[in-house]
């Protein structure tokens, strides 16, 4: 799987529909993946559960200040946010940027503007994503290689296709490989603190993961179940 394989993934948080309808429309003609909330809560929630590679946000949600729901996401992540708002104060958007946003644009705006705000960002993303996996080695056990810098996971030489959720799974646990990581831990590196406790969708992922890299699921050599606590990969050469 490369970085290239897969969408990016865009999470709208909007409450006018009108401007929620046309931001989709923009984003789908360019072939985003695109996700829509009309209220912080269900955002914070989605953002939680898709991971996705950017989220756009407006700031006069109905049920909570925008500020709130950028203080929130930060509390876990650094998916890039692009505040979208009615707001032209220049404090207001200082202290959006300040709380953590990496872009603001103010009402109304045109499509040309909005689609290279968000390659800007994607490309800034992925810039800081190549500096953190530069100087780490790829993981390697046995038939299992799992390239950091190239996004590349290979068995017996051949690509592996992951999800993204499968992608992250996975290298969350190379990158920690030996350790026995516990499902809350895991939980929440992936979706975030405002997932629901239920580990059922950690279950459904890990299980897709290793019909795809183990010879036999029922005893793998490579993701190991601790039970009753987590998982942990088995640590490369």
């Amino acid at each position: 799987m490369t970085k290239d394989s897969f969408a990016n993934s865009i999470l709208l948080i909007e409450d006018e529909e009108n401007i929620r309808s046309f931001i989709f429309t923009t984003l789908k003609n360019q072939n985003y993946k695109v996700t829509t909330s009309s209220s912080g809560a269900e955002g914070l929630h989605l953002a939680a559960s898709l991971c996705p590679d950017i989220i756009l946000l407006d700031l006069g949600l109905p049920d909570m200040d925008g500020m709130e729901v950028i203080s929130k996401l930060r509390s876990w992540t650094a998916i890039p946010i692009i505040v979208i708002s009615a707001r032209t104060n220049e404090h207001e958007k200082a202290r959006a940027l300040d709380q953590g946003a990496d872009d603001y644009i103010t009402k109304p705006f045109g499509a040309v503007e909005l689609l290279a705000r968000i390659r800007t960002s994607l490309r800034h993303s992925r810039q800081m994503q190549d500096m953190s996996s530069i100087h780490q080695k790829p993981y390697h056990y046995k038939n299992l290689t799992v390239n950091f810098e190239n996004h590349v996971v290979t068995l017996n030489g051949e690509i592996i296709h992951l999800t993204q959720i499968e992608y992250k799974l996975l290298t969350l646990l190379a990158r920690n490989s030996g350790k026995v990581l516990t499902y809350t831990f895991i939980m929440e590196k992936i979706w975030g603190p405002y997932t629901d406790s239920n580990n059922q969708i950690l279950r459904v992922n890990m299980a897709n993961i290793r019909r795809k890299i183990e010879k036999n699921p029922a005893t793998p050599e490579y993701v190991f179940t601790e039970i009753g606590i987590g998982y942990r990969m088995a640590e490369g050469d």
